[in-house]
């Protein structure tokens, strides 16, 4: 669930960085450094490449985000 202020996105990861950090394609092409939320580091959800992943993104800066929800 989104907060109050950040934007709900669809993309797919494209590369997987160190320390649970992403490179998620956005369904507009643009590319996004996202990292996983502490709910899924919790859970210990894995993320791979190709992923379809819900990403937060804060409309203050649209280049960083953070993954809520991975698809299966």
């Amino acid at each position: 669930m989104p907060t109050e202020d950040s934007v709900l996105m669809t993309g797919e990861v494209v590369e997987v960085l160190p320390s649970t950090t992403f490179r998620v394609r956005i369904d507009s092409q643009h590319t996004i450094l996202a990292y996983m939320s502490g709910r899924m580091r919790k859970a210990k959800i894995r993320i791979i490449l190709g992923d379809r992943v819900d990403l937060e993104v804060s409309p203050y800066d649209l280049t960083r985000g953070r993954i809520v929800y991975r698809y299966k």
